[in-house]
């Protein structure tokens, strides 16, 4: 079974969430403007999008409204592209398997874990280069740390399920797939490559998700 063969009839959480972060990028252009994604070219008089990604707390540009608002944006229409076609072919079997309230659970869990383990990596990064974490004003934004735990219960859900990639043009069961991944992004996340990808994000949202469906399974499931 090739990649595009997923498909299932949008159900109702997936669809709203595709349908929020589609009207929140639109939206958010229209109503705020851009912005510089550059920490170093900020017009920190007028944030614009940026306002509604989520910045270190302490930073004097940091909202607690940020916390949820961070996981319904994205930096630009390639960003969005990725993660709403990762959540369309992936997400309705996973909701499927367990319905709205828990999948809509486990979604908002995951983007959580993912600002959580980004922002402790983050903050002891800053500390060992000896810089405030209070003075330092890059902004996150995206729903991939949610996306990389929705590929995680995929993969636990359906570990033998055949993905095939267009590129590279590969073949490989799920559990395979996400195992590959998750050992790339923390290759790339401890060698500090590919600036501009918060790589412990996603980190973050898969190890999140992978705990709460061992809880899930072992203490609470039937």
């Amino acid at each position: 079974m090739s990649f595009f063969q997923f498909y299932q009839p949008l159900s109702g959480v997936v669809r709203h969430l595709l349908i929020l972060n589609v009207l929140m990028f639109i939206g958010s252009y229209a109503i705020l403007g851009d912005a510089s994604w550059n920490p170093m070219e900020y017009d920190y008089s007028n944030l614009g999008r940026l306002s509604l990604a989520v910045f270190m707390p302490g930073s004097e540009h940091f909202q607690p409204y940020q916390i949820v608002t961070h996981m319904f944006m994205h930096g630009d229409l390639g960003h969005l592209a990725f993660n709403m076609l990762s959540l369309y072919f992936f997400g309705p079997m996973v909701e499927m398997a367990w319905g709205h309230k828990r999948f809509l659970f486990y979604y908002l869990f995951c983007g959580f874990g993912a600002l959580a383990l980004h922002m402790g990596v983050q903050y002891w990064e800053l500390q060992q280069a000896g810089i405030d974490p209070t003075s330092w004003n890059g902004a996150m934004l995206g729903a991939s740390g949610a996306i990389f735990g929705i590929y995680v219960a995929f993969a636990y859900l359906y570990p033998n399920q055949v993905i095939s990639l267009l590129f590279p043009p590969v073949s490989l069961k799920a559990k395979y797939f996400v195992l590959i991944i998750a050992v790339l992004e923390l290759f790339y996340g401890v060698r500090g490559q590919s600036t501009g990808v918060a790589h412990f994000a996603h980190l973050g949202g898969a190890v999140f998700g992978f705990g709460l469906i061992m809880y899930w399974y072992r203490f609470r499931l039937r």
